[in-house]
């Protein structure tokens, strides 16, 4: 987990830049005499403007950042006022939920104010605050998001330095045939499920049952995914449990250790969000229980609540995407092959023109928002390959297809790193090999899945070829086969689907 490949340290950094953040907001709110409460609602609203916030330019996450108490100050002002009314508030936090995932569907902007407003309801729960306090705790949000927009965009902007990779937009369709739509539907109803039930267990955190079901609908598109998140999430909640008992409640809320120890856990849900959901919500589990601890409240069982409520959460997420409006992993995945599919070709063909002397021509950008396609595809395909996944044809197939579209990736980076030499010169065979991958890429997305013609294959470099000439034409022979490779396994995955 922590020796995972961490590409210009951009995760250390970022880890890092978010301790400043919550750090500055919270020390800013004990600065400005705030109680308790508000302190460590800065604190969580400076976390998730940092988390939350992944638009492709920093331009569009200053706006985004600045737009977070317009969708959340009026949530945070009804859950407030509908503190003393369960039904009234209970039907208003499913309603929360169902606009927060609707939102998703106007990509980067629309995950995180919908992420931003579900989480002020949460907070507000989570600290059973009263219309009373609603002045300070507006104050403390809005010092937060000052103090995080203070660190990110300009004590330390990671981003105008190295610039972050396009997220790809949400999967489209029209209705209920949107993914979007659909997942808002499951979510409302793994809530409503979690409201209901989770009061039933307790009358005091239910609300940890609601939030476990929501954060495992965050950034999946499929039925597979979402199981495979909420076994995840379990799994992460079980032993930060675990680590609470043995951290969290012998501190019995010291400040200076417990203070400590929540930036250490800020840090580790930075850090390890990326590579291990799991990781993750061990070290929100573990900085729940710090939090805990320092309102007074934490004793072990406590804990033992925490993990029957995110046990209810988690059956009421895979109720809702088994039996309402589910998206298939199939579905997903498809969508998702079909698109990065399709920007491999994109590069290509830029690639092709910029060694054809054409100077506007730059692939640099398709590439990055292919390495981003790459990776939505390995989390769609995740529950295939999960270990306890029992059909081990559609595991070994699901394996195959991602080794053949790493291959694919490096070859297109080979090739655009061929096109950046400015000593390359243009071959006329670089055009149709080029015309046979869009061949290849268009068989492959096409509805009925069939093996591209072998007829025609890149003839091998002349001997007057240049060297870059003759590189170059590796490259697409080997994104050719790859691609002529991958026929046969998406075949069998559409038969089995």
């Amino acid at each position: 987990m922590f020796v995972a490949p961490d590409p210009g340290r951009v995760r250390l950094r970022t880890s890092l830049r978010a301790v400043l953040g919550v750090g500055l907001a919270v020390a800013a709110a004990e600065c400005a005499g705030f109680s308790l409460t508000a302190s460590i609602s800065g604190g969580l609203a400076a976390l998730l403007a940092l988390f939350t916030v992944g638009d492709a330019t920093v331009r569009r996450q200053a706006v985004t950042t600045l737009l977070l108490p317009v969708a959340g100050f009026p949530v945070l002002a009804v859950a407030a006022a509908l503190h003393g009314l369960p039904l009234l508030r209970d039907t208003a936090f499913v309603a929360v939920v169902f606009c927060g995932v609707y939102a998703r569907r106007w990509g980067p902007r629309g995950h995180a104010l919908g992420i931003f407003a579900f989480m002020m309801f949460f907070v507000t729960q989570f600290l059973h605050a009263v219309p009373a306090q609603l002045p300070e705790l507006y104050a403390a949000v809005g010092l937060a998001i000052a103090a995080s927009c203070a660190v990110r965009f300009g004590v330390w902007c990671i981003e105008r330095r190295t610039p972050p990779a396009v997220p790809p937009a949400p999967l489209a369709g029209l209705g209920l045939r949107r993914p979007s739509t659909r997942q808002a539907f499951q979510a409302a109803a793994a809530c409503a499920f979690a409201v209901a039930v989770g009061q039933i267990v307790s009358g005091d955190r239910w609300y940890w049952a609601v939030g476990t079901a929501w954060w495992i609908f965050v950034n999946t598109a499929s039925r597979g995914e979402t199981l495979v998140r909420g076994f995840r999430r379990v799994v992460g909640t079980v032993v930060g449990i675990a680590a609470g008992l043995l951290i969290a409640v012998p501190l019995h809320g010291a400040p200076a250790p417990t203070a400590a120890l929540v930036a250490v856990c800020v840090f580790g849900i930075f850090y390890t969000a990326a590579p291990s959901y799991s990781w993750m919500m061990f070290f929100v589990t573990v900085m729940a229980g710090l939090l805990y601890g320092l309102l007074g409240v934490l004793h072990p069982g406590l804990l033992a609540l925490r993990f029957a409520e995110t046990a209810i959460g988690a059956l009421g997420a895979a109720l809702a995407v088994t039996l309402i409006l589910p998206i298939t992993t199939h579905t997903a995945t498809d969508a998702w092959i079909a698109r990065a599919l399709r920007r491999v070709h994109s590069c290509t063909s830029l690639a092709a023109a910029r060694l054809a002397g054409d100077a506007a021509a730059d692939p640099a950008p398709h590439a990055a928002e292919l390495e981003a396609l790459l990776a939505r595809v390995r989390m769609a395909l995740a529950p295939l390959v999960h270990p306890l996944n029992p059909q081990r044809a559609r595991k070994a197939r699901a394996r195959q297809i991602l080794a053949l579209l790493d291959d694919c990736a490096r070859e297109v980076r080979g090739l655009i790193s061929v096109a950046a030499d400015p000593d390359a010169s243009h071959d006329a065979r670089l055009a149709a090999a080029c015309w046979r991958v869009e061949a290849a890429v268009q068989a492959l997305t096409s509805r009925d899945v069939a093996p591209p013609s072998r007829s025609a294959r890149p003839a091998p470099a002349a001997e007057t070829a240049g060297p870059a000439d003759g590189r170059a034409l590796a490259h697409l022979h080997g994104l050719e086969q790859a691609l002529v490779q991958l026929a046969a396994p998406l075949q069998g995955s559409a038969r089995t689907s």
